[in-house]
């Protein structure tokens, strides 16, 4: 969809008292929008500003997760009841020329692979209109989306915003990028959605615990299907289903194993392996590089008792 195609008929700006950091269906909306109304959200970075431009390892080591994160909303759609459909179309993003992938220090047992990473690590990345910049000429293509996006549990009572939940929240599906349709199961009246946590690129796994962290604009239509019923939440996307949007050469590495995390944690060192010995890049360059650009895929789970995850990574970002 273009942007000539909507008007924004809200705009929600990301100023504390538009910002919460914890799902409860106690909140006050902000507004309640009518069904086919557009609302552009101002969503802060998943650390709420404790990284910037000028950041180091040492700053991202010293963040705190308590809340971890920001987010805006929450926004009621008239007419939402529980047992209906959310129907969420973004239609746009806007990033703010940077972002940031890193991953803490092993102790706090965060990312998929803590116990390789004794110090915090850190990147900041310059983004243009189509590239985020890495190191070595290394260049990942943007495909911005918001890593959360949810609506309030039914469950009374305040909720942690890191992991995903029934009604959504944060579930960093690469594919909920523009042209998208995220459809959420609503639990109480007027659903209650929030967004944040955006990124402008980020691998399937996410491994590293981040992603390419930017602050952003989501521009979100709403509407309330009625003839739907689903348990979690479902998606219609275009992709792209590879880093540039096309069927490309890739590098790939597999994890065996008779664990899936198992086997994904595998096919990621090899691939930290291979990029270290064929690309020049530190360990903890690639790990980050993994967390922002390579893809995990479950290749098998019927040859009993191993399992095979691959992880796979394009040719076309290195120079």
């Amino acid at each position: 969809m273009s942007n000539e195609d909507y008007t924004v008929d809200y705009d929600l700006s990301d100023d504390a008292e538009n910002i919460h950091s914890v799902w409860d269906n106690s909140l006050d909306p902000l507004v309640t929008v009518e069904p086919g109304e557009v609302v552009r959200f101002e969503c802060r970075d998943a650390l709420d500003g404790q990284v910037g431009p000028d950041s180091t390892a040492e700053d991202l080591a010293n963040a705190t997760f308590d809340p971890v994160h920001p987010l805006t909303g929450p926004v009621a759609v008239e007419g939402a009841e529980p047992g209906d459909v959310l129907e969420v179309e973004l239609l746009d993003f806007e990033h703010k020329g940077w972002g940031f992938t890193g991953y803490m220090p092993g102790e706090m047992g965060l990312g998929l692979l803590p116990e390789d990473f004794e110090e915090a690590g850190l990147h900041i990345w310059e983004l243009d209109d189509e590239v985020a910049h890495f190191v070595n000429g290394i260049e990942v293509p943007l495909d911005m989306f918001p890593g959360i996006v949810g609506v309030a549990p039914g469950e009374d009572g305040e909720h942690d915003t890191l992991p995903p939940r029934n009604t959504g929240g944060n579930m960093d599906v690469k594919h909920m990028t523009k042209g998208s349709t995220v459809y959420l199961p609503v639990e109480v009246e007027g659903a209650l959605f929030s967004t944040a946590d955006c990124h402008a690129a980020q691998g399937d796994g996410e491994v590293c615990v981040t992603g390419i962290e930017s602050p952003m604009f989501v521009t979100a239509r709403f509407n309330v299907r009625k003839d739907m019923d689903i348990q979690q939440p479902q998606l219609q996307t275009t992709g792209p289903f590879t880093p540039t949007g096309q069927d490309e050469p890739m590098y790939a590495t597999t994890g065996i194993a008779d664990d899936l995390m198992e086997a994904t944690k595998k096919a990621v060192r090899h691939m930290i392996d291979h990029l270290e010995a064929e690309r020049g890049l530190t360990r903890g360059e690639a790990y980050i590089l993994c967390s922002a650009a390579v893809d995990l895929k479950v290749s098998e789970v019927v040859d009993a008792p191993n399992w095979i995850v691959t992880a796979y990574v394009p040719d076309s970002i290195f120079p």
